[in-house]
Parts: C-alpha cells; structure tokens; sequence
C-alpha cells in the first residue's frame, strides 16, 4: 500500500494547519502511521490520495449512514444550491426538517438548530440552566459531548485517544461546574445529588458512549437516571449526536423506552454536512430568544445546503431500512467476536442499530476506568494496521465507535469477514 501522496500532503499541511490535522484524532498518532488524505468516497467504499480503496467504516464519524455521495442527497444539493446558499433568514426547509425531527423523536416539541454538536451542547446546558435557574451539570468520565470548555474534563473521545483527559486553556471556575459521575454506576449520581441540594441544572449523558469506544449501558441505570431527575427537579439531556437516527430512527431513546427533557442531535441530521440542534419539552425550549431570554444565535444555523441534506437522509429512514441496518451489523459484529474467539485473542463487542464497537479485553467494559485501563490499545494500533492493509478503514482511535451504512453490500461484509480472519490471527 502506497502512501507517498498522503505524507507529503501531511508534511505540507503540517506548515499551515497546527497539527497537520483540523481534528485532533486525525493525527492517526495512535496507531503510530500519518494520516492518511481521503480524495473521494462512493457508497461504502473512499479512496485515498494514492489511490488506495478502503471499506469505510467510519463514515465520517457517523453521518453517512446512506454513504457516501449518495443520489437523492446530491440532487438534494444540487436544487438548494441552484437557488442560493445561505441567506440569514428561516427558509421552509428548516419547518420540513424541524417537523421530520419531531416525528420520529417524540419528546422533542421545539428544536432549535445550529450547526454542529458542540453548539447543541451549548445550547442545551444554558436553556437548561436558564430554566431551572441552578448553575452545575452532572456529566460522565468517558462521555464526550464537544469541545465546550465545561465539559472537557474525562471527556472520551480524541482526548483519550492523546491521553489527555482535560483540556488546557479552561478556567477553573468554569470546570467547578461540572460534576463528574461514573457511567452505569446510579450510586455515583446520588452522592452527587446529595452533596449539592438544589443546585444541579442537568445530568447530561450519551445514553450509549461511542467516544470511550461503545459501552453497554444498563437499563436500570438509564431509567434511575430519570427518576433522579423528576424527583429533584433536574433536567435530563439526552446527547444523541451519535445515536440520533443511528441506532433506530427515534434514537436511544426510543430503543431504551426513555423520554430526556432535552436532546441534543448532529451528524445524520445533517446527511453529511455541518449541522447540530437540540430541542425538547416545550415550556423548556420557548425560554430561547426570541421567545425567551435564554440567548442563542448563528448566522447559518438552519443553513439550506444543510437542511436540504438532512431531508433527504430522514426522509430515506425508514423502519425497515433500520431492521436491515440491524441485521448486517449484527453479522458482522457475530463474525468479529468468532474471529478473535478463533485466534484465541480475547475482545468484547457491543452492537446498536447501525453503531458498532470492541475493545481487546477479556472483561466486560461497564465505565470509563475500565475502557482506560483494561482495553489493550496496543493490540488495537496492529490490528488497525493490518485491517488497513486489507482494504479495511477502521476509525484510528480503540476508543470510537464503528458505523454501517446501508450502502455497505454483502460482498463488503464478506469482504470484511474475510479480512477480520487473516489479521486477528497475526495478531
């Protein structure tokens, strides 16, 4: 595999991009190669600057789950960019989407878009905050929920991934209002709760991580989660910049039977493009200006390029193209689990929807600490490698989820399949 075009072009953009890379986990430094440049994608299949053919299983970070260029979304594109890109004023593609958000999510009355996730973060925890009129937020060490500064603290993700779990540059007063629980542990949040009566705003969560690698959440503590905060008067959000439409149509929320006060949503609602939003109960979400005090704006939130996107892609999720997702990934993620079993090496999988993950350990991974400290990264960097080799791009990170899409053929399983055989046993 020739990769002389990637690494000159890493070398060049190392002289006007900090890092070479404008995301930190791009750096491929965990798996010990340079980063590879993707030229183009169709389907399940994108292809580097040298030429290389991959099967994509990243699917940039999640929001191809029609893969790559897709017909209806570049006709989509194609019409909305002929008639303008963006104008600074609400267009009905926003009303369309809003309305398909809604349906298919019912705890979402309002929404309110932006334009990436970090910015539904945002937004949530200052409505949150303006509605109940309480300053803290309860969070979970592994759960990453974008780079706002209050939140990266264990936040999962790239930060893992470098090994470095907080972030310089954010004040300690701004990390003072962020407390920190452990996943699945109900416990944790009740001490939380105890020690600080009547001041937490929000418990925010993944319902399911995807950035400490997938971890399982337990029913139970899901469900203790919103008992907590209906008896304390606290809000629940629900980030499903994920999950949203990835693992069901109605997201976590609908797989587990749980209705958050708020959610946050990106990535598929956008088909590929910038996108982010968050919406919720009604009475919540009517304190955002202009209907409300609580101030929140962006000059292309609702972008039409990017509205027209996420039409296209919600509008082709159907109940039975979910069932279909189901079914392949949980092929694929059988076949995973048989192939290490084979080569005697020891993994754990975990398979929701169309989100997929494993971690190189012989226990079960319930939390942060044991993601950190029982995923053997050093297993994963060679497996990366030789699946790479094989034509197969897996995210460069032991701690980020996988992602099918239903461009992704039998043949690409089978492929896959193939290849999961030949590499676990060189491992």
């Amino acid at each position: 595999m020739l990769t002389s075009q990637s690494l000159a072009l890493f070398q060049r953009a190392q002289e006007s991009i900090t890092g070479g890379v404008n995301s930190p986990v791009r750096a491929f430094r965990a798996v010990g190669l340079t980063p590879l440049f993707i030229q183009r994608g169709a389907g399940s299949h994108i292809w580097d600057a040298d030429g290389n053919e991959y099967i994509d299983y990243v699917g940039s970070w999640g929001p191809l789950i029609l893969g790559h260029a897709h017909p209806a979304i570049l006709a989509a594109l194609r019409e909305t960019m002929a008639g303008g890109t963006s104008f600074g004023a609400p267009t009905e593609r926003e009303v369309v989407l809003a309305e398909l958000v809604k349906e298919a999510v019912p705890s979402v009355e309002l929404v309110r878009f932006v334009n990436s996730g970090n910015e539904a973060t945002q937004g949530a925890l200052r409505v949150a905050r303006g509605f109940t009129g309480r300053a803290k937020v309860v969070k979970f060490e592994g759960c990453y929920h974008g780079s706002v500064d209050a939140l990266l603290i264990k936040a999962g993700s790239g930060a893992t991934t470098l090994g470095v779990p907080d972030s310089a540059g954010v004040p300690a007063a701004v990390a003072e209002t962020t407390l920190l629980a452990r996943f699945n542990d109900l416990g944790s949040v009740l001490e939380l709760v105890e020690q600080h009566p009547g001041e937490i705003a929000a418990i925010l969560i993944e319902p399911i991580p995807g950035n400490m690698g997938v971890v399982v959440p337990e029913l139970a503590f899901l469900r203790g989660l919103r008992e907590i905060c209906d008896r304390e008067a606290i809000l629940l959000i629900f980030d499903e910049v994920m999950t949203g439409f990835r693992v069901a149509r109605g997201g976590a929320q609908a797989l587990f039977g749980i209705s958050p006060d708020l959610t946050t949503f990106g990535k598929v609602i956008g088909g590929g493009l910038p996108v982010g939003a968050y919406g919720g109960r009604r009475d919540v979400m009517s304190l955002v200006a202009p209907s409300g005090p609580v101030y929140q704006a962006g000059t292309l939130s609702g972008n039409p390029l990017a509205m027209a996107a996420g039409i296209a892609t919600l509008r082709a999720l159907t109940e039975d193209v979910f069932a279909e997702l189901g079914r392949n990934a949980q092929r694929l993620m059988e076949a995973w689990a048989a192939a290490a079993k084979a080569a005697g090496i020891a993994i754990q999988t975990a398979q929701f929807g169309a989100m997929m993950g494993f971690f190189f350990t012989e226990r079960p991974i319930r939390d942060y600490a044991d993601a950190t400290s029982h995923n053997d990264t050093r297993r994963f960097a060679a497996f990366f490698r030789g699946m790479l080799e094989a034509g197969v791009y897996l995210a460069p990170s032991a701690f980020e989820a996988m992602f099918l899409s239903t461009a992704h053929s039998e043949r690409d399983l089978d492929q896959t399949i193939a290849a999961l055989g030949k590499v676990f046993a060189t491992l």
